[in-house]
């Protein structure tokens, strides 16, 4: 175990507290923020050890924060399963996929991951209500492709899904 001095304890502990922020406030963006502040703030050198830090740092915030929706009864938990089941399947796969690949191009391939998402996020949704999603089959199999895909990226790059 390396030595970590007392500046990069202070900066993981205030990066650790601007993740938990972003998760608590929009449900997401954990690991997109996560990463780079551990490699660029924190120092860790290894994009790998980064990866599976935060995908640890987050997967804790996430379900304190599930917990919280939970009790407010503010979970569609037939859809939240199904989905959350096919992202475990990918992310164990994705987890493979990100071991195997260099850390420089994996962090690459995570910049263009994070533009997408930026851009994404800039495009208008429509107004967003209360949820009354009743599960039927076509939902269920979106839900398995897009938990897959999800889980899968999550698992490359250590990122939530959020």
């Amino acid at each position: 175990m390396s030595h970590i001095d007392i500046i990069s304890w202070v900066a993981a502990l205030l990066c650790g507290g601007l993740v938990g922020f972003s998760l608590g406030l929009i449900g997401g963006g954990g690991s997109i923020l996560a990463v780079p502040l551990l490699l660029y703030v924190v120092g860790i050198r290894d994009v790998h050890v980064a990866i599976g830090t935060a995908a640890l740092a987050v997967s804790a915030s996430a379900l304190v924060s599930l917990i919280g929706h939970a009790r407010r009864g503010i979970v569609l938990w037939p859809c939240g399963l199904v989905y959350a089941a096919a992202g475990v399947a990918g992310a164990m796969l994705g987890s493979r996929v990100g071991k195997a690949i260099d850390g420089a191009r994996l962090l690459a391939l995570f910049a263009v991951i994070m533009a997408l998402v930026g851009v994404t996020m800039l495009r208008p949704r429509s107004a967003v209500g209360q949820a009354t999603v009743r599960m039927n089959a076509r939902i269920a199999w979106r839900l398995l492709a897009l938990g897959l895909l999800t889980g899968f990226v999550s698992g490359l790059f250590g990122i939530g899904g959020g």
